[in-house]
């Protein structure tokens, strides 16, 4: 996945982390410097699903804004079938 927050925040005229953080916090998240950095300065390793969703409503995004997946050359994947059932 590719994250976005730095577009979908400037998108919007938040040019600055800070202001951002003091945007969630508003909202209810206090979100730690670290994390932040983490957040706004590249890709994170993972984001708790009720920041993500702190982050939607702040920045008024759907999550796909934030979250984009990335093409790559892998296989997709193809569902394996459920196994039959018995007749009792």
């Amino acid at each position: 996945m590719e994250w976005n927050l730095r577009l979908a925040a400037a998108r919007r005229g938040i040019w600055t982390a800070t202001d951002l953080r003091t945007r969630l916090a508003a909202h209810g998240l206090a979100v730690s410097a670290g994390k932040m950095s983490k957040w706004w300065s590249g890709r994170p390793a993972s984001v708790k699903l009720g920041d993500l969703d702190a982050l939607c409503a702040v920045l008024g995004c759907p999550v796909d804004e934030l979250l984009i997946p990335e093409q790559t050359s892998r296989p997709r994947l193809t569902p394996v079938p459920a196994p039959a059932r018995r007749a009792r």
